[in-house]
């Protein structure tokens, strides 16, 4: 996880989209590193099925402690809370929705509110129709953030994948009805951003942006 020392000391909440490997690989190490120092669990926010994953596949003592079953001086370390697609839940003053999207295994795209500011976050995808919808019926949005993983020449790979290329970016983006709402494109494949900035920026999108790493964004 991309989070410094003092960062690592506030995280105690963790959503996840989906279980593939890029998205949780950090979370083992994060938990075990805060172990002996934690005064309430870590929350995992994800869907049942990626919770099934986790138990199965990496907390099962084969590859890592079984998080779960373990406590410190001062109780437990580890909580899954589990969600449902297309229904609210909480976490301190924000406000998620967890939206099905088209990935390669069960995935969940997420609008992120709280009392002035709404952002929809698209996961890994491919096309994808319900979350649009979705989307759409929100009064307001404040910024939109969609993946575009793979050059147009990979557009194959993307398709077998389930992900976007600049191409179906733009055609996705033409179900998006905020006309004035910031586009920032995320989860750029490093082996591929230059070649996939550049066929972007030739689109000529309206408010999009790509999404810089590091940078803090304030909607």
């Amino acid at each position: 996880m991309a989070a410094n020392c003092e960062q690592k000391q506030n995280i105690r909440d963790i959503v996840l989209t989906h279980a593939h490997l890029d998205h949780i690989a950090g979370l083992p190490l994060f938990i075990d590193d805060l172990f002996a120092s934690l005064r309430e669990p870590v929350r995992i926010h994800a869907a049942a099925e990626v919770i099934k994953v986790l138990e199965r596949d990496i907390f099962n003592w084969s590859v890592y402690p079984r998080f779960s079953e373990l406590s410190n001086e001062n109780g437990a370390v580890l909580e899954y809370k589990a969600f449902e697609i297309g229904r609210e839940f909480f976490i301190g003053d924000l406000r998620f929705t967890a939206l099905g999207v088209n990935h390669k295994v069960p995935t969940v795209g997420l609008i992120v509110s709280d009392e002035k500011t709404s952002i929809a976050f698209s996961g890994d995808t491919a096309e994808m129709d319900g979350f649009w919808h979705k989307v759409n019926e929100i009064n307001y949005l404040d910024a939109l953030l969609i993946e575009c993983a793979f050059p147009d020449e990979l557009k194959d790979l993307a398709q077998v994948s389930h992900h976007l290329t600049p191409g179906k970016l733009k055609s996705e983006l033409l179900k998006f009805k905020h006309e004035n709402c910031p586009i920032y494109v995320i989860n750029i494949k490093p082996m591929y951003r230059e070649e996939i900035v550049a066929q972007i920026e030739k689109l000529n999108i309206k408010n999009l942006q790509i999404l810089e790493v590091g940078k803090i964004y304030d909607w």
